[in-house]
């Protein structure tokens, strides 16, 4: 049964991981994101990881040889619990897939928001998690107060991976 799998990529690497995995018959996905940046006095547009460091690949480690991954230009290795790599949960990936659109790209999150929204987290390590919106920050991010462990704990997260609760 094929199920999605995290590879932790090299530095910056994660195109050159992503192509190197399909040349070896892997089905790599890297998602991206439309970001702004400022390069010699101009403001470009560019495509990043959505999650830099990573990319998943889908694989049934009971028939394909999993452990060539490791091995791969471009990859540091594949997320595992123990000896045997550990899948993502299928919610978390359906989830990433409808947040991106066809071509991959994660569409961003609506404008909508404002301090005080509660909101949930629909992406990333605290997915399903409440939280309540301090601040809109600069670089299409939020600062939320995450409600975590019978606390609350502040942090910066893409604006396209909270909704809003309402």
């Amino acid at each position: 049964m094929k199920r999605w799998y995290v590879v932790q990529t090299r530095p910056h690497q994660e195109q050159r991981a992503e192509v190197n995995l399909a040349r070896q018959g892997y089905r790599a996905w890297l998602p991206v994101m439309e970001r702004s940046r400022r390069h010699a006095r101009r403001i470009e547009t560019v495509q990043a990881p959505l999650f830099p460091g990573y990319l998943f690949v889908e694989l049934d480690i009971a028939c394909e040889p999993w452990r060539a991954i490791n091995g791969t230009f471009g990859v540091k290795h594949l997320l595992a619990d123990g000896p045997r790599p550990q899948a993502l949960p299928e919610e978390f990936v359906s989830a990433l897939r409808e947040a991106t659109g066809a071509d991959g790209v994660s569409t961003p999150a609506p404008p909508d928001l404002k301090p005080g929204d509660a909101v949930t987290i629909a992406a990333g390590p605290f997915v399903e998690c409440a939280a309540i919106v301090l601040r809109l920050a600069p670089r299409e991010r939020v600062e939320v107060l995450l409600d975590v462990l019978g606390g609350r704990v502040p942090a910066r997260l893409p604006r396209r991976a909270v909704i809003s609760a309402a």
